[in-house]
Formats: structure tokens, sequence, C-alpha cells
């Protein structure tokens, strides 16, 4: 295989890594929505071993990480596209979130997090009591 050297395409690969490109963002790739009671979140991991994700939730901060290995060996490199190393995603979760009952799946290469609302936060009916028969006046 020939090969011409540009000095240029290592700074520029490297500085794409870091900062990310509109098709390939340095950050892991994330959708979200909800469906019912319960907020759904995923995560692009591929390539990535469940033991290496890390979950955290302090207060109402959801923290992901993940690690993503550099190739080990001494084989001759010929592409590296592929971010490697430690990802790291940031999810600030309301108030109207249970964050005690989340819940994590890892099924190729996505990571599924179900965040159920909260029950404060549902909406609710309130009953409105008294004698039928009177009329009623309500004060606001």
């Amino acid at each position: 295989m020939l090969m011409r050297t540009d000095p240029f395409r290592e700074l520029d690969r490297l500085t794409q890594q870091v900062l990310g490109t509109a098709a390939r963002p340095a950050t892991m790739a994330m959708d979200a929505w909800r469906d019912g009671d319960t907020f759904v979140v995923e995560f692009d991991l591929p390539g990535v071993t469940a033991d290496s994700i890390d979950l955290d939730i302090e207060r109402n901060v959801l923290t992901v990480r993940a690690d993503r290995p550099m190739r080990e060996g001494t084989a001759e490199l010929v592409a590296a596209e592929r971010p490697r190393g430690v990802f790291s995603r940031q999810l600030i979760l309301g108030d109207n979130l249970d964050v005690d009952k989340v819940t994590a799946a890892y099924e190729g290469g996505v990571l599924t997090l179900r965040i159920p609302v909260a029950e404060k936060a549902k909406p609710r009916k309130i009953q409105v009591g008294g004698d039928t028969s009177a009329p009623r006046e309500i004060s606001v």
C-alpha cells in the first residue's frame, strides 16, 4: 500500500475527534422521548462493553461514562476514524422524574435508560365534597 504523507492530516483528525463534526459529534449520540409516564433515553455506544459503562445520579444530574479502550499490540494502524477513550455525558433531570427508579439496559451497542415520571408530578383529579342539596360557594 502506498500512501502520501500529509503533516496536517493527523492534526485535522485529532481536532475532529476532540471537537467533533456534524456527522460525528465528540459526545455520545443520544435520543430522548416521553412514552406515557416514562422518559426513554438511548445512547449509541458501539464497541463498548457493558462492564465499562458507569451511571451515576447525584441530585438531579445523571452522568453516563463509557470507555472504548485504545488498541493494544504492535499492529500498524492504517485508519483511525472511531474515537477511543472515555466518553461522558450529563443530563439534568427535572424534579418531575423519579430518579430512584431509573432502569438501564445495554443491547446491540445501545444503552437504554427508562426514567419514570414521579407520582407527585402525574396529573390527578381532586374530588370536591360537600352537601349537594345546598348551593356552594367557592371563593378564590
